[in-house]
Parts: structure tokens; C-alpha cells; sequence
């Protein structure tokens, strides 16, 4: 299966990192700052063994290419890091990244296009609406709502049943 990354910031980087250590043997990166690989051509590699991630830090902008992506009839995938644990009572969807030593525990939902950091932590019970960035190291506290392309600060804890 052939990964195609859209973006080649650090967090472009850091999905190619991971996505290598999940065995992608063809990695793309398209990038408007890259001659010739420019994200409008990501329709170019639309196919059956192809599949997505759009890598951009702002929520807005990467649900937009999450959306664009499967509206082109593109498939998006989901990296989950070896060494995160995710509850086989949770729900990740399309398009999420969960990066080293995350936890997603029991009933959590987490959306389409969302970034679930380094060390992030959610609990029990919790949605994580689409387009969200769970920072490095925060927590959302069990039976929570976090709305839709939030960004939940490095280190922060949300103990509110919800934000926003």
C-alpha cells in the first residue's frame, strides 16, 4: 500500500517517520514548496493501493484536505504508533494519527482527522470531534466532548465535561 502524505512540515515529517515504522514501503510527500509535488496533484494518486494522510498542524486547513480527499474518491488512512495503546472498545476513524506512547482508553471516539499527540492521554467515555489536536502530554478526562478542530495545549487537562 502506497501512503501518500500531504505536507512536509514537521508534522509531514513525523507521519513519515511513523508511517515507515508501520511498514509503508512507498511513502509520497506533496508539498507546494516541493517542484513538481505540489498538493493539487495528490488527485494523480488516487487508485485503489493508494491511501492519505494530510499532515498540516492547523485543524481547519487539514479537515479541509480530510474532506477534499474523500470527496475525490480517495481513500485516508490511520496510523497508530506500536507503542500507543488504544482500548479494542474504542473507535478511531479515518485519518487519524496517534503518535508514540498515547492513550486512548475505553469508549473513546476519536474522529476523522485527528492528531493524537505524543504521551496524550484520553480517558473513558470521551469524543474527540473531527479535526482535533490532542497536544504532547495533555489529558482529557473520561466522558468528555471536545468540539470539532480544537486544540488541546501540550500538557493541559480537561477535567470539564466539556469545552468550547
Amino acid at each position: 500500500m502506497r501512503l501518500v502524505i500531504l505536507g512536509a512540515g514537521g508534522y509531514g515529517r513525523t507521519v513519515a517517520d511513523v508511517a515507515e515504522q508501520l511498514g509503508y514501503s512507498e511513502i509520497v510527500v506533496l508539498d507546494d514548496s516541493i517542484e513538481n509535488m505540489s498538493l493539487s496533484s495528490y488527485v494523480d494518486y488516487i487508485d485503489d493501493n493508494t491511501c492519505f494522510i494530510p499532515a498540516f498542524g492547523n485543524n481547519r486547513f487539514r479537515f479541509k484536505w480530510i474532506s477534499d480527499i474523500k470527496v475525490a474518491g480517495g481513500k485516508l488512512a490511520t496510523l497508530i504508533h506500536l507503542s500507543s495503546y488504544v482500548s479494542p472498545k474504542a473507535t478511531v476513524c479515518e485519518g487519524v494519527v496517534i503518535l508514540p506512547k498515547a492513550v486512548i482508553n475505553t469508549d473513546v471516539t476519536i474522529k476523522d482527522g485527528c492528531i493524537i499527540n505524543i504521551g496524550a492521554m484520553v480517558d473513558h467515555g470521551t469524543v474527540i470531534e473531527e479535526g482535533c489536536h490532542i497536544c504532547c502530554g495533555a489529558i482529557v478526562k473520561g466522558e468528555n466532548v471536545i468540539p470539532a478542530c480544537t486544540k488541546v495545549e501540550a500538557g493541559a487537562v480537561i477535567e470539564a465535561r466539556s469545552i468550547g
